[in-house]
């Protein structure tokens, strides 16, 4: 990690991959991730951590049961954070860039998840 100002727009055009998170900064024992993200992710739960979405630019869903299904719509500057053992599901059908933090080493696909469909792998955040 670095001691200077990180630009996060910068750190974005580094990549392309959708829903797969790069590591911007650490702050104590959590990862800042960075990723863009378009079309839908996976029902998944984080058993013993909250999550924090930030929409940097585009939209955001998030489908929820917590206990019944809803979903919370995100445009660019909203954050909303997922209590530990909701299960969660991102969506964006127009596509957006967000920042997530979790504590570092979590899996981007949770402790339980449905089948992985091909586009998304799980990882605890790519190194810049």
């Amino acid at each position: 990690m670095t001691n200077e100002p990180i630009d996060l727009r910068a750190v974005l055009t580094t990549f392309d991959d959708l829903w797969s998170p790069r590591i911007a900064a650490r702050i104590n024992d959590y990862d800042i991730r960075l990723t863009h993200v378009k079309g839908s992710y996976i029902w998944h739960v984080h058993d013993s951590t909250d999550e924090l979405f930030l929409v940097l630019e585009g939209e955001l869903s998030i489908a929820v049961r917590d206990p019944d299904e809803r979903s919370v719509s995100l445009p660019a500057g909203s954050l909303f954070v997922v209590p530990k053992g909701i299960y969660h599901r991102p969506y964006s059908d127009g596509g957006a860039q967000i920042l997530v933090i979790d504590p570092a080493n979590t899996p981007t696909t949770g402790d339980t998840h449905d089948p992985l469909p091909t586009h998304i792998k799980t990882h605890t955040g790519i190194t810049l």
